[in-house]
């Protein structure tokens, strides 16, 4: 019978989800754990600015690897992340979150200890965290084992996240194992389809696929989610229908597939795309998540008469729903009966806007139309909330190119934690980071994180004096929407990037630097990117100044929808 202590029975368990990266910050209930972490030589410690930041970049890395974890300390420290994990809450991703927490005596005793509200409730911010997580346990020694595994079970089986207390002296305490239990990965998969009605479900698909002219499929965030990506291009490559996706499930098809037509937002997409979607006399959903930016405020779709929506947990026809028939199960069996691939008459794919030629000046117009030459296949672009993740809307993804943002949440300065995680997630892949300077201030201090973990991200700063969508919705001339200005084009060298960095246990060499560029003219744009592609092995930074009011035409509309 093994006898190992709670932490390495916890570790143990994390690796089983494909994690080798933890993020989180140092605290003193969670330092013992986190010698654990230090001293597996399979994982590495995140070691971030903090806790918000640590949250972020473990959402980031869990939507490439599927599941993540973040440490914090109790009290202060998990405050600080929830603000993340209410993202990951709210955008379905698993990110296993455990909190360093005082010793047990002292939660008995209702001790006044530091971080605590001075009034001995030690259960207060659990709590509150189990608002925003789907499994929540204070471990125990006696009940350890089953209450991690149900944690983690739990999270990363429903796509949301879950919190684990961890008193301090538990984290060196030493268990036994029952051979069975210590030996046994975890059970992950998701339930299975209720056979009898999945296969009712299964035939009146596909007789709504058979009787109709036009058919037309939609592709939304909850793929992504499952990772099903593989699934449902195979089905939309079969079938030869109209494919398309909504902002959030962006990177879930191959935009090179002859049939897939664009990004379909409502009235915020571009005109040709929306005519072909409310041309359809049948639209087969694919984890549709229907928010108002997803959604174009509310204008997205057709008439629930002539809708199929396959979902993570169930599926609904018209106006049944078939509770249990989740989409993961599901779509490989319709691929698998459909009788031919159908060939439809495509008119011209929707174009951008072509780019304004008249002036040299940066616009979001020729902006997004440019950045679709400059990103190589097996990519992952990372855009924070405001103008970045709708001019991303149209741009052409290259093969392999996987597209992170925060829709729903729309937590600003998001994306530079996220980036971090992503990268860290894959190596293998460049990151692309585009962020306002609004958002940036928020959290820029993640930029040496960046440096310490060798990670080579471009960094592309949007530098539009303010926060540009706030303005657009109210307050033009306010003073509220203004921010400080920063020298952003010396961010690489304020955060350390020309500094020794302290790296003896470390296993990657810090960042070296490659452009640090402020850019104003499409020339200097484009000079400087031409240095960027040269230079893959480096962390580029490029601050690029654009017109205050100038956005992107997709954020144009938004608007627009909203003040009717």
């Amino acid at each position: 019978m093994p006898n190992v202590t709670i932490s390495e029975y916890l570790l143990k368990r994390l690796k089983e989800l494909n994690i080798d990266v933890i993020f989180g910050v140092p605290g003193d209930y969670n330092m013992p754990l986190l010698d654990f972490i230090e001293d597996d030589k399979d994982l590495t410690w995140g070691a971030n600015a903090n806790e918000l930041n640590a949250a972020y970049a473990a959402d980031g890395y869990a939507r490439i690897r599927g599941a993540a974890a973040l440490v914090t300390t109790f009290g202060v420290g998990e405050l600080s992340a929830m603000n993340g994990i209410a993202g990951s809450y709210s955008e379905m991703v698993p990110v296993i979150h455990i909190v360093g927490t005082p010793v047990t005596t002292a939660q008995d005793q209702q001790s006044l200890l530091h971080h605590t509200l001075g009034n001995g409730d030690y259960q207060v911010f659990s709590k509150m965290a189990s608002m925003v997580t789907v499994a929540s346990t204070h471990i125990t020694a006696e009940r350890a084992t089953s209450e991690i595994d149900e944690v983690i079970k739990t999270a990363y089986i429903k796509k949301r996240p879950g919190y684990l207390a961890f008193p301090l002296d538990l984290m060196t305490q030493k268990i036994d194992i029952p051979e069975d239990v210590f030996h046994q990965p975890l059970k992950l998969d998701i339930p299975r389809n209720p056979s009898e009605v999945q296969e009712i479900v299964l035939d009146n698909v596909i007789k709504a696929i058979e009787n109709a002219k036009r058919p037309t499929i939609m592709v939304d965030g909850c793929a992504l989610r499952q990772h099903i990506q593989k699934e449902v291009n195979e089905f939309v490559q079969k079938s030869g229908f109209p494919a398309f996706t909504a902002p959030m499930g962006k990177g879930t098809l191959d935009e090179s597939l002859p049939n897939f037509r664009g990004c379909y937002s409502g009235t915020v997409s571009l005109e040709g795309v929306q005519k072909e979607v409310e041309q359809a006399d049948l639209l087969i959903e694919i984890g549709s998540i229907k928010s108002d930016f997803n959604t174009g405020n509310f204008t997205y779709g057709l008439d629930k008469k002539k809708t199929i929506s396959l979902h993570s947990f169930s599926t609904t026809i018209y106006h049944a729903e078939y509770p249990g028939v989740g989409m993961v199960e599901l779509i490989p069996l319709i691929t698998a009966r459909l009788k031919e691939t159908r060939q439809f008459d495509f008119p011209q794919r929707a174009q951008r806007i072509p780019t304004d030629t008249t002036t040299d000046i940066i616009t979001h117009n020729y902006l997004w139309n440019k950045i679709a030459d400059l990103i190589p296949v097996n990519s992952i672009v990372v855009t924070d909330t405001g103008t970045s993740e709708f001019g991303i809307f149209d741009v052409h993804g290259p093969k392999g190119t996987q597209f992170i943002s925060q829709i729903l949440w729309g937590s600003i300065g998001y994306s530079v934690g996220a980036a971090l995680g992503a990268a860290m997630a894959d190596r293998s892949k460049r990151v692309y980071l585009f962020v306002g300077d609004g958002s940036y201030q928020l959290t820029a201090q993640e930029v040496s994180v960046f440096i310490r973990q060798g990670i080579t991200p471009v960094i592309f700063l949007i530098n539009n004096e303010g926060y540009t969508i706030e303005k657009m919705l109210h307050g033009r001339e306010r003073e509220y929407n203004n921010i400080p200005t920063w020298e952003y084009s010396s961010s690489l060298k304020f955060f350390g990037g020309h500094t020794k960095q302290k790296v003896a246990k470390r296993k990657h060499s810090p960042s070296q630097v490659g452009v640090e560029a402020r850019v104003t003219t499409r020339k200097e744009f484009e000079d400087t990117m031409e240095k960027v592609q040269q230079q893959a092995d480096k962390i580029h930074f490029v601050e690029i100044v654009m017109p205050e009011m100038d956005i992107p035409r997709q954020l144009d509309k938004l608007v627009e929808n909203g003040q009717k």
